[in-house]
């Protein structure tokens, strides 16, 4: 089979011990208020790797009484194998079926068993790319997740994505080289003719957009503005959220968002987010259901908590 290079790993372009590849694919059964996800965090400079595996619904909103959550941290990335079809020490195998197109997901809880993942992502369009180190793609997940004894069937819409670069974990941006101490990473789909997604930063005052798209009527095209609004936030936590924006083509998004579940956590040492499944009405009819994820650094966000800003 032929590869993309987005598929594979990406050679470091600095020695930098923070030069990272990740790549995370979100899963959800709306109908059970159910949000799954699978996130590597690669360090090929220091040669380990994080493997993440989180499971929440609305029974519990922290890793200590969620469905289930298990990040290891400094498994060895496995010398003789790619992002292609790479299986890690925790569980995790991906595999490529299509390049940029498909894929097959598993993992397989390691120490009791409790959770069991077979499922097969398919792209309803081709990734946005934002500048040259990362990517984001809408699909549809099908297959199986087991969780203790129940085996539950996937038929839903979710995301993935990619990035690559130096991504540091020390100081208070959110992200190395920016001043932005907290952002949103939000999506919604609806059919593989009708779905939106944009990253919002904080650069003062306002949830800004600096990427994302717009799918309407099987038509795509890159945002060129928008904004995030957190309308509620309940426990810290927003529960109630709108999104306005305008692609290349000039036709404008309005969306509102409410959270059906929550799961606060660290997905790395210095990104604390809030990632929930929430169902979203847009274009005065169009329903369906994404995710709205509310990112800050985390001193930034022991401030906020804090009420300190």
């Amino acid at each position: 089979m032929s590869t993309h290079p987005d598929d594979r790993f990406h050679p470091p372009t600095s020695d930098d011990p923070f030069w990272t590849e990740t790549c995370w694919f979100t899963f959800t059964v709306p109908e059970r208020r159910l949000s799954g996800q699978l996130y590597p965090f690669f360090r090929p400079n220091q040669g380990v790797t994080s493997g993440g595996a989180f499971f929440w619904d609305p029974s519990g909103s922290q890793i200590w009484n969620c469905v289930y959550a298990k990040n290891l941290w400094h498994l060895p990335i496995p010398k003789d194998q790619d992002l292609t079809d790479i299986r890690l020490a925790n569980g995790i195998h991906y595999r490529c079926l299509e390049p940029l197109r498909r894929y097959e997901l598993h993992y397989v809880d390691q120490d009791a068993d409790e959770v069991e993942v077979h499922l097969t992502f398919d792209a309803v369009c081709e990734p946005n790319h934002l500048g040259g180190g990362h990517l984001d793609q809408p699909g549809r997940y099908r297959g199986t997740i087991r969780i203790q004894k129940e085996t539950i069937q996937v038929d839903a819409f979710g995301m993935r994505d990619r990035s690559w670069g130096v991504r540091s974990q020390i100081g208070a941006a959110l992200h190395p080289g920016s001043p932005m101490k907290r952002g949103g990473y939000t999506y919604a789909t609806m059919s593989e003719h009708d779905a939106w997604h944009t990253i919002t930063g904080d650069f003062g005052s306002d949830y800004v957009s600096i990427h994302g798209f717009l799918l309407r009527d099987g038509v795509w095209s890159k945002l060129v503005e928008g904004r995030r609004e957190v309308l509620e936030r309940k426990d810290h936590c927003p529960s109630h959220v709108r999104i306005t924006g305008k692609d290349s083509l000039g036709r404008t998004l309005e969306a509102e968002g409410r959270m059906l579940n929550r799961l606060g956590v660290h997905l790395n040492p210095n990104l604390w987010t809030w990632n929930c499944l929430t169902e979203w009405a847009w274009d005065g009819g169009k329903r369906g259901y994404g995710e709205d994820h509310d990112n800050w650094s985390a001193s930034a966000f022991r401030r906020f908590v804090r009420g300190e800003g």
